[in-house]
């Protein structure tokens, strides 16, 4: 009986503060801002801007396919261009709506964002978590870093990481050199651009060899950032590199077969 009264009494207390946490913080939009029933959500009309990628997919890179190719099918460019990665996935097609959602949380501070958008990471990965070992993001650069004050893959790693019950190695890249923005750069401009730009953490190395990491990072283009991080971990040991992604631009018409 006293057992179920303090249970009780503890839902009660914990009903309060977040009517609370409401009413000093009401839930907003994670896109536009406006008000929304709760927390960590998006209203209608951003809910419809968002494009979530489902199958069919390549398995390699999950892009999507314009036809259902089957299972395990595979895009003529990661056939003819493998990439150092096993299996990239991303929960969304990059939109305008996208766009927003995401430059509201890196340039806005929408620290609340993070775990809603790992939930959706987590459901794109559900193929590749069960067999990780550890979940890692993307770096930034420590003037980029001190300038935005917090990077937002590493936000989005930490979350996944809890939610799968995985280890998170935020330091498991560093990038040792500075970049341009990647914005309006061509393929090959991208790909020069993070040349050298990545290198294993302190003490990364034991960490990786023999395993399967999982590098987070919050939009994917062209794949040049994700190809030169996976290529240094796989060349350190790990026995496989997948990434996840918020995320990606889609070719016009999808992957190829």
């Amino acid at each position: 009986m006293q057992t179920s009264r303090i249970m009780h009494w503890t839902a009660a207390a914990r009903r309060g503060l977040s009517r609370f946490a409401d009413i000093a913080l009401p839930p907003l939009c994670l896109g536009c801002g406006r008000g929304v029933s709760a927390h960590a959500a998006l209203c209608g009309d951003c809910w419809a801007g968002i494009d979530f990628i489902e199958r069919p997919f390549c398995a390699v890179t999950g892009i999507p396919f314009p036809y259902d190719a089957g299972d395990g099918a595979v895009s003529a460019a990661a056939v003819a261009y493998p990439p150092a990665y096993a299996r990239a996935r991303a929960a969304m097609r990059y939109s305008d709506g996208a766009a927003r959602i995401i430059h509201r949380f890196k340039y806005s501070d929408r620290m609340e964002s993070a775990p809603a958008f790992a939930r959706w990471l987590a459901r794109i990965g559900s193929d590749i978590l069960p067999q990780a070992d550890m979940v890692a993001p993307v770096p930034l650069h420590k003037r980029r870093l001190f300038s935005r004050r917090f990077n937002q893959s590493a936000e989005l790693a930490r979350a996944l990481a809890r939610n799968a019950g995985l280890a998170y190695q935020p330091e498991l890249l560093a990038r040792v050199r500075a970049t341009r923005p990647q914005v309006g750069l061509s393929g090959d401009q991208r790909r020069r651009n993070v040349a050298g730009a990545f290198r294993l953490g302190p003490g990364a190395q034991a960490l990786v060899r023999d395993r399967h990491v999982v590098l987070v990072d919050d939009v994917m283009t062209t794949g040049a950032t994700a190809e030169a991080c996976a290529k240094v971990l796989v060349q350190a040991g790990a026995a496989e590199v997948s990434v996840l992604c918020l995320a990606r631009v889609v070719p016009a018409g999808g992957a190829s077969i």
